[in-house]
């Protein structure tokens, strides 16, 4: 891996991790359907008016086509859907713990349906990273934590594995500010129909609303999701999956930065130990 996609892994990371505080700030004024149905909406014609301003088209292959809905289902309706209702109930910060559970399920799922190859020592890596977030979840667990919350979690980290293998291949057809627009549109449309058969609309106008959505359509929602398709490209999916496991570090610090939520010595154990597995699996993946 060359330094170019490691400074790419990590600024996905960082406003990745970020997008789970903001996310906080938005349910606790407004409907969280509503709120990403909204959210991608504007994305998604702010991606797509990129993109023809750079000339790219929307004569998509079929295969750009079919990640482009699969994406657009599993990160933005159901990956995100899920994890804005969780957080009703749950701190930003045990949301983006359980979110670094994502890249041993892209491993497992690669495995069993396009037959890739995961090194011992990658295995190591990947099990050192569950060790680290077993223990951040089990101190947070000990303080008490809405188990729906939490299950709705793991089932939106299980959509996003199946978005990102989605993504395979995708980007190498370029046009890739145009499928970041246009999957904006697909999770968009769903969210909007869930949100008129589940939700009352009622929001309460507040600068910090305003500045968290603000923030949360333009950096992780257009520009981590442009930084993702192309990392993705150029590394490969499993690959570019080992940096959700930096999640927990920035999600459970910029929580604790901007929120207040606590941040315990269990947080930072956990934190270390996963960082061991990140470069594990990284040292696995050299030629």
């Amino acid at each position: 891996m060359d330094l170019r996609a490691i400074a790419m892994g990590l600024a996905f990371a960082l406003m990745w991790s970020s997008a789970f505080t903001s996310a906080r700030m938005i349910v606790a004024d407004a409907p969280p359907l509503a709120s990403l149905a909204l959210r991608f909406m504007i994305s998604g014609l702010i991606g797509v008016g990129i993109a023809l301003a750079a000339g790219q088209s929307w004569r998509l292959s079929r295969a750009q086509w079919r990640a482009t809905l699969i994406f657009g289902l599993c990160q933005n309706a159901l990956y995100l859907g899920l994890n804005f209702v969780a957080m009703q109930w749950v701190e930003a910060s045990v949301a983006s713990i359980i979110a670094s559970t994502m890249p041993l399920m892209v491993a497992a799922l690669g495995w069993v349906v396009f037959r890739d190859r995961v090194r011992p020592l990658g295995v190591l890596g990947l099990a050192a990273g569950v060790v680290g977030v077993a223990i951040i979840m089990g101190a947070r667990l000990s303080g008490g934590v809405d188990p729906v919350g939490m299950a709705l979690c793991f089932v939106a980290a299980l959509a996003l594995s199946i978005a990102t293998l989605s993504v395979r291949g995708a980007a190498s057809g370029g046009n890739v500010m145009m499928i970041v627009g246009l999957q904006m549109f697909v999770g968009s449309a769903v969210l909007a129909v869930a949100s008129v058969g589940l939700e009352t609309w009622e929001v309460n106008w507040t600068p910090r609303l305003l500045g968290a959505f603000a923030y949360t359509t333009l950096v992780p929602g257009v520009l981590a999701t442009w930084i993702w398709f192309r990392l993705v490209g150029r590394i490969g999916a499993v690959k570019a999956a080992t940096f959700h496991f930096l999640n927990p570090f920035f999600g459970v610090a910029i929580a604790a930065a901007v929120l207040g939520e606590r941040l315990g010595w269990l947080d930072l154990v956990g934190v270390a130990v996963i960082a061991g597995g990140i470069l594990a699996v990284q040292l696995s993946k050299q030629a």
